[in-house]
């Protein structure tokens, strides 16, 4: 009988192992391919991005807005995105940020019809 324990202990270790082996290789396995789903969710966005622009702009005028961002802009979006992605307030931060951009615009916007046709208001 105790040549038959000891040859149940090796088969429990060896099945232990097996499973401690692929448990590591699931997790590369699911790292792998969260990386390639993220690789091809930013391809894909991209390629949104350009027809989204191009179909808005002449062709010429898109091909400038894409490929005239700068390493800085790149890193604002960048880092935008992943505050607003984090958290509840991150996302309230970023949300309120363009916001107030688009505010800042339309009122620029304005000014500049306002003085195009001559009905800018002095000092109201």
């Amino acid at each position: 009988m105790p040549l038959r324990s000891k040859s149940k202990a090796k088969d429990a270790a060896g099945v232990r192992e097996k499973a401690e082996t692929s448990a590591s290789g699931q997790a590369v396995n699911a790292v792998l391919a969260g990386i390639i789903l993220r690789g091809l969710g930013d391809v894909v966005l991209d390629k949104l991005e350009q027809r989204l622009v191009i179909a808005r702009y002449d062709p010429a005028r898109a091909r400038d807005l894409i490929d005239g961002r700068t390493v800085f802009t790149s890193l604002a979006l960048y880092g935008a995105s992943k505050l607003a992605t984090r958290s509840v307030p991150g996302l309230a931060v970023v949300a309120g940020g363009l916001f107030a951009k688009s505010l800042y615009d339309r009122g620029k916007r304005l000014q500049r019809s306002r003085a195009r046709t001559g009905n800018a208001r002095t000092g109201e």
